[in-house]
């Protein structure tokens, strides 16, 4: 049974969206404050966690932040404002989907099996998970979120960690796009497969680009290939 933390300060939807989430078999618990969302999220180990963006205490901005350097728990950010900054800064954050109130319940379970069908995919695609990797003067460390690159901390986002994570740990394989956004972005995907594409082309600007590396080759009618010995 995979376990779903609600962190919402409005009680009538908390206490909607427990009792769907628990009819559809789910284990929920809640917290109404962001501060107590993220102990729970550290001491409880769900699978999945629906997180308001404006809480008490702690904001949801704030707890996704502060959880990223403990966990990749699948996070789906609720916010009453259909503002774009508002969702921009969420997923940079670290959360992995949004939704915009009022929402409709069928579609934040779809999103909830994306999340933890995700999750699965990770956890079976990195079975032999190391915390540390490093390939020359590259470091990433899965534990902290933190990468770096000749000795000089790298910011990234979340996608273009994970993105990264992955492309390192198949270190000299060539990875087709269809596969990157299957195992990466957590689902399975048939129209443009662009925005692996832009991803790419976001790393190779924070790390290749910079340090004077190469890392990320083209493969031709393949995909990309991480390699930096």
């Amino acid at each position: 049974m995979s376990r779903i933390l609600i962190v919402e300060d409005e009680k009538k939807i908390a206490r909607f969206l427990e009792l769907e989430l628990e009819h559809e078999g789910y284990e929920v618990a809640t917290a109404e404050d962001g501060r107590t969302g993220l102990e729970k999220a550290l001491s409880w180990k769900p699978d999945l966690m629906i997180l308001d963006l404006m809480l008490p205490e702690l904001s949801g901005i704030e707890v996704c932040r502060r959880l990223r350097h403990e966990s990749d728990l699948p996070i789906i950010m609720l916010t009453a404002k259909d503002d774009v900054s508002d969702k921009v800064m969420g997923l940079d954050m670290g959360a992995d989907d949004y939704m915009t109130k009022p929402f409709a319940i069928e579609e934040l379970l779809a999103r909830i099996r994306v999340g933890l069908k995700k999750r699965r995919v990770s956890e079976s695609y990195y079975p032999s998970f190391t915390p540390v990797i490093t390939c020359g003067d590259l470091t990433l460390d899965a534990g902290s979120y933190t990468v770096t690159c000749k000795g000089t901390p790298v910011l990234l986002t979340k996608k273009e960690f994970d993105l990264l994570r992955y492309l390192m740990q198949h270190k000299g394989q060539a990875m087709t796009r269809d596969s990157l956004l299957t195992d990466v972005w957590g689902y399975d995907y048939t129209g443009d497969t662009n925005v692996v594409d832009v991803y790419i082309r976001y790393l190779r600007h924070k790390i290749d680009e910079p340090f004077g590396i190469k890392t990320l080759y083209t493969i031709r009618a393949v995909g990309y290939m991480f390699n930096y010995e």
